[in-house]
């Protein structure tokens, strides 16, 4: 299910992570070949992806909330 970016934060290893509209967090990483998000290294870059989607698997499965 394709859920809306809202904010982000930084995980206990300084990894970024994405805050979806439904609860979830999702890792965003850019670790090229496999995950290619550039974006993701600067504040300007994150900011600009704010209000676009990402396929949250957990909606999928119905997992609860990261975020309550």
């Amino acid at each position: 299910m394709e859920r809306k970016i809202v904010g982000f934060h930084l995980d206990e290893e300084k990894h970024w992570v994405a805050e979806l509209d439904c609860g979830h967090n999702q890792h965003v990483r850019h670790n090229p070949p496999w995950s290619n998000r550039p974006w993701v290294t600067t504040e300007k870059g994150r900011a600009k992806v704010i209000g676009r989607t990402l396929k949250c698997k957990k909606c999928d499965t119905g997992a609860p909330r990261d975020n309550p």
